[in-house]
């Protein structure tokens, strides 16, 4: 059961940034870097729900469908991926250092600060391989902070969205109240 997750998990993520390069055309600066970026939750989210590993597995095999998607080097593909699957587990794991839990899943201040940091390593992980490779996706020095606020605009928004559904559901008698439990 858990690996059907894991893929529809990975196919939603590959959707999602396809949906977001058409949606959100206006705000794409390069085919990596958008003002908007909606997928950029989703890597959170896979983590938070499905645990460190399985999570992670989820986002790995949705980068390596779109390894398909870009025409580039697959090593730098390849780095793309890490960094994107690294982003988020930074964000946890330091958030479990510094506030010795859990995130909370129906606390949105858990989710802004784990979204945060999130998208601060997403984006110096990604400039710091694109600049050893000497990429064309490092449009300027300051592309890095325009990745940061694409992928905060979209963590955030999907946290918000996140954060609503299960307060949704709670009405309808679901319990998400207590802290994340990883799955693995």
């Amino acid at each position: 059961m858990n690996f059907l997750f894991i893929l529809i998990l990975a196919v939603l993520f590959t959707a999602l940034h396809i949906l977001n390069a058409w949606l959100f055309e206006f705000a794409n600066l390069t085919a990596h870097v958008s003002l908007i970026y909606l997928p950029a939750f989703l890597r959170m989210f896979n983590i938070l729900v499905m645990g460190p590993l399985y999570g992670t597995l989820a986002t790995l095999i949705g980068g390596v469908i779109l390894l398909f998607w870009f025409n580039e080097p697959l090593v730098l593909g390849l780095m793309n991926i890490a960094a994107s699957c690294a982003g988020p587990l930074i964000a946890m794991m330091g958030f479990r250092f510094f506030f010795k839990r859990r995130i909370q899943l129906t606390s949105l201040k858990d989710l802004a600060i784990a979204t945060v940091v999130y998208a601060i390593c997403n984006s110096l992980l990604h400039h710091a391989i694109w600049s050893m490779f000497g990429s064309e996706h490092l449009m300027e020095t300051n592309s890095t902070l325009w990745m940061l606020i694409g992928d905060l605009n979209g963590a955030l928004l999907g946290a918000y969205l996140f954060k609503a559904s299960l307060d949704y559901l709670e009405k309808k008698g679901f319990n998400f109240s207590e802290p994340s439990q990883s799955k693995n």
